[in-house]
């Protein structure tokens, strides 16, 4: 792909905003001179993270998995931005949906799929003439996760697999308009989206049958403990959103960019193992993570 042009005014739009790397995003976007459109699903999320900005931020109202949302925030960014359109959308809004695939409710598993990936694509549509007129580019946040699966998180690496996918597609779909598309893939984020999501499958444990327990019980608990391991000395968020600027303002845009702890780990080493092998280390690392061993290694 030839060199892209940088917009001289440079507007963008970051999805899930509210907290952890969406907001990372914005904030870092902002800083860098951008003016940022920060999508939030309440007005609270919104004034405290404008308190945190310049006056480039405005926040928004915007649920992913909402049609008539989506629309009224194209509204208001075209109002705003006018035919200098836009440089950038930042497709970071998600969920994580964590237990077994076996006893988790179906109804669960499309939310999962409708925030991460429907509504991505969603609100990419419903940006790309803003985007076309801007000579923009477009940012999916995507994750380690999207190229190996790992239990009893299967509903969210299964919408990250998909995002990999939509990524590839849209960036061949869209060269012929030079509208770069990069995916970022971060490792272990320091987020709050790991505790509240085991706090949300903790609840959903409840309601499962005796069996479920009986099942599985054990090994989430052990593969629960690992998660929250990993998790917690991950780097910090703003490592992706500057990722997310490089993608945003370099001449030539990566593709992909790989950021955080274990990522190397993630996708060059276990990716590559024959499946069987692989699924035998992931399971060895989990439990010897959960028992206090090293995390660094499977």
């Amino acid at each position: 792909m030839v060199g892209h042009r940088v917009p001289s005014v440079r507007t963008a739009v970051v999805t899930g905003a509210s907290s952890g790397i969406g907001e990372a995003c914005a904030l870092r976007l902002d800083q860098s001179g951008f003016r940022v459109f920060a999508g939030v699903r309440r007005e609270a999320d919104g004034a405290t993270l404008r308190g945190r900005a310049s006056d480039r931020l405005t926040p928004i109202l915007l649920d992913v998995t909402d049609a008539e949302s989506i629309s009224s925030a194209v509204r208001v960014v075209t109002a705003a931005v006018g035919p200098a359109g836009l440089a950038g959308l930042v497709n970071n809004a998600g969920i994580l949906v964590a237990g077994p695939l076996e006893f988790l409710p179906v109804s669960e598993i499309r939310k999962q799929f409708e925030v991460n990936t429907i509504g991505q694509i969603a609100v990419t549509q419903a940006f790309l003439p803003l985007l076309r007129h801007g000579q923009g580019r477009v940012v999916n946040m995507g994750s380690v996760g999207g190229r190996l699966a790992m239990p009893f998180i299967g509903p969210y690496n299964a919408s990250k697999f998909a995002m990999e996918a939509f990524t590839a597609a849209l960036r061949i779909e869209l060269r012929a308009w030079n509208i770069p598309v990069s995916i970022i893939e971060p490792g272990f984020i320091a987020t709050p989206l790991w505790e509240r999501s085991l706090a949300r499958a903790d609840a959903m444990l409840e309601t499962f049958p005796p069996e479920a327990d009986q099942l599985y019980g054990a090994l989430i608990a052990a593969t629960r403990e690992s998660y929250m391991k990993v998790g917690k000395p991950g780097i910090p968020a703003d490592a992706v959103a500057r990722a997310v600027v490089d993608a945003l303002t370099a001449a030539r845009p990566k593709t992909r960019y790989v950021v955080g702890r274990g990522t190397n780990l993630q996708t060059v080493l276990l990716a590559s193992l024959p499946d069987r092998l692989r699924d035998f280390l992931i399971s060895y690392w989990l439990r010897k993570t959960a028992k206090g061993g090293s995390a660094s290694r499977p």
